[in-house]
């Protein structure tokens, strides 16, 4: 069945993107020569009067938009605001209003989490997606759907799981966040994995791992190893896998998925019996 397309955003959406683009202005609907002399008119036409430049911040709703803060201060924004929140609930709540991250703005609604967070093992992605957006649940679309499989193969389900993104909030098309977009919401899913507290955390792609496990090195030499995650109150067990959306593209690699779950069940297996 063909796909849907994607909603078209409307003018709030746009100017929020225009501005997180670089345009900072909008021109007039006519072409302005600017080398002109600006006090001579063309022959038979009078100058016209000249309007002001209206920027786009100042075409946005005051109200609900606010330019994003600069970079730095975003970040630190970031760490003071997550370090906070004492629940899941609370750092959902403080995501709601955070305005440190100009994706919120662009996005349908956040997309915080779903399934158990009395879980034991912790699946973490880079952003959401299209379907993702719409729901406000991560991992609903067709990698969603395959993920479910994997981890079901395993005797998981959502129930048994914690899944979320490092991202909460998806970049307009589904293009790859930037590094500071990464940076500013990197102490959000810090705290939610430190809140959740699992046995095991799973980060599903090459971003997620480079991003909560430190390091460079790509998919394919990170996955089916052991990190240390460390917390800053306990150490926790994380494993690199692929992300279920490349395993839609490259369904050669499944072979491999399996073996990492496999990995992830038996240590499981070894630390107790899993949650229900």
């Amino acid at each position: 069945m063909a796909s849907l397309p994607d909603p078209v955003p409307n003018v709030q959406q746009l100017l929020a993107f225009y501005l997180e683009a670089g345009v900072d202005c909008a021109l007039a609907e006519e072409p302005v020569d600017h080398l002109a002399d600006p006090d001579a008119a063309p022959p038979g036409r009078e100058a016209a009067p000249v309007q002001p430049v209206r920027t786009i911040a100042a075409m946005l709703p005051t109200a609900r938009i606010e330019a994003a803060p600069a970079p730095e201060a975003a970040i630190a924004l970031a760490r003071e605001t997550a370090r906070t929140a004492p629940t899941l609930e609370a750092l959902r709540g403080l995501l709601e209003k955070f305005d440190g991250c100009a994706l919120k703005h662009t996005a349908t609604r956040l997309v915080f989490a779903d399934g158990n967070p009395n879980a034991r093992v912790m699946f973490v992605g880079e952003a959401p997606g299209r379907e993702e957006d719409l729901e406000g649940l991560p991992f609903v679309g067709r990698s969603g759907k395959l993920l479910d499989r994997m981890i079901a193969t395993i005797g998981l389900d959502r129930s048994k799981a914690y899944i979320a993104n490092v991202i909460p909030w998806r970049p307009p098309g589904n293009r790859t966040p930037t590094p500071q977009e990464t940076q500013i919401c990197l102490p959000f899913i810090q705290r939610q994995i430190e809140l959740v507290n699992p046995d095991i955390l799973v980060t599903l792609g090459n971003p997620s791992t480079q991003t909560l496990l430190s390091t460079r090195e790509g998919i394919m030499r990170t996955r089916g190893r052991w990190f240390d995650y460390d917390t800053g109150t306990r150490v926790i067990r994380a494993m690199a896998t692929f992300h279920p959306a490349y395993l839609l593209r490259s369904p050669s690699y499944k072979r491999m998925a399996w073996q990492d779950l496999r990995a992830i069940a038996k240590a499981l297996e070894q630390a107790g019996s899993p949650s229900s």
